[in-house]
């Protein structure tokens, strides 16, 4: 009996400054999606707040979901080929001065030829914030479809044209 107590309160131990760090960030101790739910519209404040509270608390492992609109500061001339396929990149403009990595899985897209968005363009983008580390951070999943792990379906819109 005393040794089944001590292994569950090293249990517990162990377990309290993950349980802490998830409520802290989300407001209650549950797994993000369930309250952190796609906005209807952009919000770009929500996810400057997300990015802040990522880059302050390190990876976590836990991808957003991010409603954003802005303006394209630099476009990726060239579609680069990755493990998972063709992507697309461009740099959006969410304001206070913050950028941020947008990325376009071209092979999962009804879009023409690459690139299909250029500097200055007024772009709104619905998909998945990943947090790796300062410099490895973006939005992805901005295509149609959903997945296992990933509930909504994503896409770009270019001054009033849809891809996804």
């Amino acid at each position: 009996m005393t040794s089944r107590l001590l292994s569950t309160f090293a249990v517990a131990l162990l377990c309290a400054p993950l349980a802490a760090s998830a409520q802290g960030f989300f407001g209650q101790n549950t797994a993000p999606h369930s309250t952190h739910g796609m906005p209807a519209q952009c919000d770009n404040a929500r996810f400057l707040a997300d990015q802040q509270g990522l880059e302050q608390s390190g990876p976590t492992g836990i991808d957003l979901p991010e409603h954003l609109c802005g303006q394209v500061l630099a476009v990726s001339p060239r579609a680069k080929r990755t493990r998972s396929g063709w992507h697309g990149y461009f740099y959006l403009s969410v304001g206070q001065g913050v950028s941020i990595r947008i990325v376009s899985d071209l092979d999962q897209m009804n879009a023409p030829q690459w690139p299909w968005v250029s500097k200055g363009d007024q772009v709104e983008v619905q998909g998945r914030y990943y947090y790796d580390s300062l410099r490895r951070q973006g939005v992805d999943w901005t295509h149609h479809g959903t997945g296992r792990k990933w509930p909504w379906s994503g896409y770009v819109v270019v001054n009033g044209t849809r891809y996804q």
